[in-house]
């Protein structure tokens, strides 16, 4: 197929993740991370937390809308390899001493590309193991 599509990309909108426990991930993206709860619909399993302009639905698997995905995801399988936060500033030493006291597992510091070009990035897992990249602004020596 050809041609032009008809509309262009603005960026990330939303991230789903099943889930097993709502009470634990609520408290890791909005206590931790610092989302903001946007959003619940008890009736369907729905959960949204806002992270800056973008959001993060928690669907249990357990409710409504969480049960037609079928099994929930575990620690040797997932709905997805990652997603990425854009975060600023991007201070390796703070971030890692503020994450450590709150036990998140923490993986290497590297340079990362990224929607905006190459930044230092870090992986960290959820509760749920899923990988969360924090990621931060554009490098100019890189771009």
């Amino acid at each position: 197929m050809s041609g032009k599509a008809p509309f262009k990309m603005k960026g990330l909108d939303h991230v789903v993740l099943r889930i097993r426990d709502l009470k634990a991930m609520k408290a890791f993206y909005c206590d931790v991370l610092g989302c903001t709860v946007e959003d619940e619909d008890v009736d369907i399993g729905l959960y949204q937390v806002r992270a800056g302009n973008q959001l993060i639905d928690l669907i249990p698997v357990d409710e409504k809308l969480g049960s037609q995905g079928g099994p929930a995801p575990g620690r040797n399988g997932h709905n997805m390899d990652h997603f990425a936060i854009q975060i600023e500033p991007f201070d390796d030493d703070a971030i890692r001493a503020y994450l450590s006291v709150h036990g998140v597992e923490l993986g290497e510091t590297i340079m990362r590309g990224g929607a905006e070009g190459e930044g230092l990035g870090i992986h960290i897992k959820d509760p749920e193991g899923n990988t969360v990249e924090l990621k931060g602004p554009p490098d100019p020596a890189y771009n």
